[in-house]
């Protein structure tokens, strides 16, 4: 298989990226990859060539781009050549760390919409306390949706967790402000009776942002603009914990000792907490892998990604989508 990869996208790109891709080569031999970006900042940083193709461009999206017109307008861009590589079938998947609207666009316009999907969906793993994680759409792609939409994303995410992270009949819980049936707005109260009349997936009900880090569910859906501030919060917690942590036990010698006894399993636990290891945020409903990794991701973060590209290109999850598409079980047509 094949992976385009956007070389220059990110805070820590080329550099960070490419090591990454080292990384991925030594442990995947069935994986070929192809960097798109400046030949020579990319092979600054390259220590194998092998199963490595580097197509050169000195366009690149930069993070303050609009990101339609800077699609539209950058066709040699780093992220369009990759993307454009999954199109023209050079490619099974794209990656990017860069502009993350730039690449929504880019998977929406360039590999474009599985018909019979109405609206893509961003979807990242996040974390639990467990460390099994949860599937969370969407994040952002769509400020606005319809109960039909949150019906196909949860469809679309149910196929993912049980296909990529191998999980038997996974639960899908709908984000709302209480557990109980009659609860929210309009967009909730229907899609929860859409959900519910759904016989393709386990539907287990409403949940709260406050159980998200619990285990209440394997995928949770929602609409993108609810989505996104959920996860800008609940980075934003994490932070400021870790800070605070860090904080109290540096503030005296006795917390300072206790702070080295404990150092190795707060470490785990702040492992244990990073999304990053579950690889990047997913777009769902177009018609190859997307994924777009975290801004700053480092060579790990990169090789997490990749390795979660090659699963879903080996689990066939875009073909399992379309597969439950013609079966009547997206909504299809009637969306």
């Amino acid at each position: 298989m094949k992976i385009a990869i956007d070389a220059m996208g990110g805070d820590n790109a080329p550099k960070e990226i490419v090591l990454g891709v080292m990384e991925a080569a030594k442990q995947f031999k069935d994986v070929e990859f192809i960097l798109f970006g400046k030949e020579e900042a990319i092979l600054e940083h390259l220590t194998d060539k092998t199963r490595v193709t580097i197509v050169h461009t000195d366009e690149k999206i930069e993070s303050d781009d609009e990101p339609v017109r800077a699609v539209k307008r950058k066709k040699n861009a780093s992220m369009v050549l990759a993307a454009t590589a999954v199109k023209d079938g050079e490619a099974d998947a794209c990656i990017s760390a860069g502009n993350t609207g730039a690449l929504m666009s880019t998977g929406l316009f360039v590999i474009g919409r599985i018909e019979g999907i109405e609206r893509p969906a961003l979807a990242p793993t996040l974390p639990t306390i467990s460390g099994k994680g949860f599937v969370m759409l969407d994040l952002g792609a769509n400020s606005d949706a319809k109960a039909e939409h949150l019906l196909q994303f949860g469809l679309m995410g149910s196929i993912y967790a049980e296909k990529v992270r191998k999980i038997d009949r996974p639960r899908i819980g709908l984000l709302n402000i209480g557990t109980e049936e009659t609860k929210g707005n309009d967009l909730t109260k229907k899609a929860f009776e859409l959900m519910k009349e759904q016989t393709a997936y386990h539907f287990v009900g409403n949940i709260e942002s406050r159980d998200l880090l619990m285990d209440v569910a394997d995928v949770v859906v929602t609409d993108g603009f609810t989505g996104n501030m959920v996860l800008k919060s609940l980075e934003g917690t994490g932070a400021a914990f870790f800070s605070m942590l860090k904080m109290s036990l540096m503030n005296s010698f006795k917390n300072k000792l206790a702070a080295g006894v404990l150092k190795k399993d707060l470490l785990a636990l702040r492992a244990k907490m990073d999304y990053s290891e579950y690889g990047g945020a997913c777009l769902f409903g177009v018609q190859a892998p997307v994924i777009k990794a975290h801004g700053s991701s480092n060579a790990h973060g990169i090789f997490t990604t990749i390795r979660q590209a090659r699963d879903m290109i080996q689990k066939q999850m875009v073909e399992t989508i379309k597969s439950e598409i013609d079966q009547g079980k997206l909504g299809g047509e009637t969306v």
